[in-house]
């Protein structure tokens, strides 16, 4: 018995150590590829050229200078130094690269801000082919952009559709805001989306997990949640699709389940990349405004803020239809302390 206790400990002992080496490789080499993501990152990009991208820049002698986005000044105390490739402010103390200006200025942490400058830098990110394979939140946000895109082709190539992008012109908002903001438009149809999202190679329990489609009862298979909807996407502060608001659009009776009453606007429900409680409508375009007027304008519905955005009014956010959150209110300081309801 003792031998066997004893080469059980010493088989656990050699797993331990074969673990621990493999996390150290795992973790050499993702040190080793994030280095030559940045390097490569900062080789094709130049400070002065991202920074001139969010402030108003002017040349000082062998620098550059620019009011500082991150507090209120007269006088300009920002400084570029295109030569060392970084930043200061002497009002503020803050400074930094390229990196460390977009984590600021877009209220990110570093891995956000290193896809940004990797998008802008039209570069791919590498990464370590023992953490290559997507996760769950990947495909989720894959599945909401390919949505996205099939919502916005069908106000336009259907009927139905074309109808509701009638009413939302009749409504006031123009094309380019339409498409600025992505709007699109849910077939009256029980499977259209998830069939469409199927055919993509997509399964029914991530379409379910991306709050696009609801389970069948005591049946298999799902059908969509969204149905004959005008559809609003829902981006994080990065751009990403992450859920929806559809409001109903009658010009033809919406197909319910047995029992439902079909809400005017529907919001898709909790999900690995969706938080209500996290998320203003329009704040990833309008993060800028806000921090530049120090002001943010916060209104009820989505239709709400695309008109004021359409009037000039670019700081502007709406809260969808749901109570103001303390999580929100955090998000907001990243860019003003002023909220005006």
């Amino acid at each position: 018995m003792n031998g066997l206790t004893e080469l059980d400990g010493a088989s656990k002992r050699r797993n331990a150590s074969r673990h621990l080496r493999r996390t150290i490789q795992n973790d050499w080499a993702e040190s080793i590829i994030m280095e030559d993501n940045i390097s490569k990152i900062k080789e094709r990009l130049d400070v002065v050229e991202v920074l001139s991208g969010y402030i108003k820049v002017q040349k000082a002698g062998m620098n550059y200078k620019a009011r500082c986005p991150f507090h209120n000044e007269k006088t300009s105390s920002f400084y570029i130094s295109p030569e060392r490739q970084i930043w200061h402010c002497f009002g503020c103390q803050k400074g930094g690269d390229i990196f460390g200006f977009v984590k600021e200025i877009e209220g990110v942490e570093f891995p956000d801000a290193l896809r940004i400058l990797a998008q802008k830098a039209g570069i791919q990110l590498q990464h370590h082919e023992l953490i290559s394979n997507k996760d769950a939140k990947s495909v989720l946000f894959e599945i909401s952009e390919l949505a996205t895109k099939f919502f916005e082709k069908q106000l336009r190539a259907s009927r139905t559709g074309m109808q509701a992008l009638k009413y939302l012109k009749e409504r006031g908002l123009e094309e380019n805001i339409i498409d600025e903001f992505r709007l699109g438009f849910a077939a009256n149809d029980w499977e259209a989306l998830s069939r469409f999202l199927k055919d993509r190679g997509y399964n029914e329990s991530d379409i379910v997990g991306a709050g696009l489609a609801i389970k069948r009862e005591g049946k298999p298979g799902v059908y969509d949640r969204f149905r004959s909807r005008i559809m609003f996407p829902i981006m994080d502060l990065n751009g990403r699709v992450v859920g929806f608001t559809g409001r109903v659009f009658e010009a033809e009776k919406p197909l319910v389940t047995k029992g439902e009453q079909p809400a005017k606007y529907i919001n898709t429900p909790q999900t690995l990349i969706y938080d209500k409680s996290m998320v203003l409508y329009g704040l990833s375009k309008a993060k800028q405004a806000i921090r530049q007027n120090d002001k943010c304008l916060l209104v009820e519905g989505n239709m709400d803020a695309l008109m004021s955005y359409q009037a000039g009014v670019a700081n502007v956010v709406a809260s969808s239809g749901t109570a103001l959150t303390p999580n929100h209110l955090k998000i907001l300081q990243r860019y003003t302390n002023n909220l005006d309801l």
